[in-house]
């Protein structure tokens, strides 16, 4: 069969198409491990003046180094480390004043000779306020006036034309990402300290504790292991969980009483019948701590089909119910 002749130009442009994309990523990949391979004590030295800054990282760049600078700060930021973006242009204009004698100010410029810089660079040799620079050329005016210079390696732009800033905006983000998360793992920055600055969305969902979402106290249903059937079925009713906890005289979780456990026990005498007798003993259960899209998962483990609430234990005494409704509501998946 004969393809007609524009289904072969099509596909030809598309073969274009795809060797143009692999070779952008290509040149930018190469030139990352480039970077990688580079990375000296000048890199220890900027990570060790931020570490010890009181005060904020300021970063500034101009056009598309810009761009990238507000991405990085926003990383700085989202990993504990107080960071803002300045643009230079407004730096000239007043906003020098957001920058402040406890900051470590980060520049970004490839070329290293941005004139609109040139204000932020002058204001912190005046202040003394660190300087750190990522940046293409290490003879530039950025380069040679900075504290430290990170340099950007020597890889062409993967623009065919060689004038778009595209391999080394990369290097740059790149740059940016290995100064944050190498602090972040300097700070041992946890789970629960990012969780406070990521409270939404996925992420933040997937982040919530058990303990955030558990009902405490009067809100658990509990009963003693000696109450009647009778008192049970009321405060299964009255609490709307579902169940009931079952607790020895220890005041540990002992036992729980589901639906499923009164549809065993159905029969003349169930009303009568002390809890333990009905209880289901072992239950499962979880902890405050614990992430609570692991207690959903729990939840719907295959062999425990009809599983809708959790005790949740502290050592062997419960201190709070989660409901898998609890956890639909609040986006846990």
């Amino acid at each position: 069969m004969t393809l007609p002749e524009d289904t072969k130009t099509a596909r030809l442009d598309d073969q274009r198409d795809l060797v143009s994309a692999r070779r952008v990523l290509q040149i930018e990949a190469d030139a990352i491990l480039q970077m990688q391979q580079a990375l000296d004590g000048e890199f220890i030295k900027a990570l060790d003046i931020i570490a010890n800054a009181t005060g904020r990282v300021i970063i500034s760049g101009m056009g598309k180094s810009g761009h990238i600078g507000k991405k990085i700060a926003a990383t700085f930021a989202s990993t504990g480390t107080p960071s803002q973006f300045v643009h230079p242009g407004e730096a000239s204009h007043g906003d020098l004043g957001m920058i402040t004698r406890e900051d470590v100010v980060l520049c970004l410029s490839n070329s290293g000779g941005t004139k609109e810089l040139g204000d932020i660079i002058a204001y912190t040799r005046r202040f003394n306020i660190p300087l750190i620079a990522i940046v293409g050329k290490a003879d530039s005016t950025l380069g040679r006036r900075s504290d430290v210079a990170l340099l950007l390696p020597d890889a062409p732009e993967a623009c065919s034309i060689g004038l778009a800033p595209t391999t080394s905006t990369t290097l740059t983000l790149a740059m940016g990402d290995a100064l944050a998360i190498a602090l972040l793992e300097r700070k041992g920055f946890s789970p629960d300290e990012f969780h406070v600055f990521h409270p939404g969305g996925k992420l933040g969902s997937s982040l919530i504790k058990v303990g955030d979402l558990m009902h405490r106290g009067d809100e658990m249903p509990l009963i003693d292991q000696d109450t009647l059937m009778d008192q049970a079925l009321l405060q299964m009713s009255a609490k709307g969980f579902g169940c009931v906890g079952i607790l020895d005289p220890q005041g540990a979780l002992a036992g729980i009483i589901t639906d499923g456990d009164l549809r065993r026990h159905m029969g003349a005498g169930l009303l009568t019948k002390k809890a333990r007798e009905v209880m289901t003993t072992q239950p499962q259960t979880t902890k405050p701590g614990a992430l609570a899209a692991e207690a959903l998962a729990q939840m719907n483990q295959t062999g425990f089909n009809g599983i809708t609430c959790l005790f949740v234990l502290e050592g062997a005494v419960p201190v709070g119910v989660l409901s898998v409704h609890d956890c639909l509501r609040n986006g846990v998946m």
